[in-house]
């Protein structure tokens, strides 16, 4: 398992709760794979270079425990198969006592950039070393979209939504999403579906649905078709 250290910055948390929203969290995990692959010199050079990227596909996300500001903790990620164009990695979050206080699985699919299309995981598995799953609920990665979800307002992608690659930031579409979740809405679990890339100019429509203690947020285009769906479970903290 690759790992790194850190302490929750006042930057992160969310103001209103004190806590790390669910795109820190995956903030977080998302820089511990980027630190993993620019160690082993498989970042974006190596992209560059070899014309190959991994794009995400979903996320699955457990908070165990809420961390607050100033809190110590330590990220680790792994992968743990790789199956034709696909990589299974795992992620986990722990607090200075060694808890496990958040931990995600992610679907990723290896693509040829200039070709747009999806290029086979070397046998080698690019020089990762794969260890066991894992044991958490392994969620279905594709979300249904409830029937007449409610609309609000549309809104461009800014520069600051987007990354390298230029297109929008896995984790801009939840930040996205985040915004139009009740303040009292504290969050247990997400799952994320990636479903297409939005490009600085596309404008996001967004729709939510909320049945009991769970949100559906989708992230439309303009013709309708989701550049993301975002589902959130928890509960109301009065």
């Amino acid at each position: 398992m690759y790992t790194f250290d850190s302490r929750i910055r006042y930057s992160e948390i969310n103001h209103n709760k004190g806590i790390l929203n669910p795109s820190s969290i995956i903030n977080y995990f998302q820089d511990c794979s980027t630190f993993q692959s620019e160690d082993m010199n498989l970042g974006l050079s190596r992209i560059e270079n070899n014309k190959r990227v991994w794009l995400l596909l979903s996320w699955n996300l457990q908070i165990l425990k809420q961390a607050s500001l100033g809190d110590y903790i330590t990220i680790g990620t792994w992968p743990y198969a790789f199956k034709g164009f696909y990589g299974y990695r795992n992620f986990i979050m722990k607090d200075r006592s060694e808890r496990i206080i958040a931990v995600a699985d992610s679907i990723w699919v290896y693509m040829d950039v200039e070709n747009q299309c999806p290029a086979k995981v070397p046998e080698d598995n690019m020089g990762y070393i794969l260890e066991p799953a894992y044991p958490m609920e392994h969620k279905s990665r594709k979300i249904a979209i409830p029937e007449n979800p409610d609309s609000y307002p549309s809104f461009p992608v800014t520069k600051t939504n987007i990354d390298s690659y230029k297109h929008v930031n896995n984790v801009q579409y939840i930040k996205m999403a985040e915004e139009l979740l009740p303040d009292s809405f504290m969050v247990s679990d997400m799952r994320v579906e990636y479903k297409r890339q939005a490009v600085l100019g596309d404008i996001i429509h967004p729709r939510m649905s909320h049945t009991d203690n769970k949100y559906i947020v989708v992230l439309d285009s303009a013709d309708r078709v989701p550049y993301a769906i975002v589902e959130f479970d928890g509960y109301r903290k009065d």
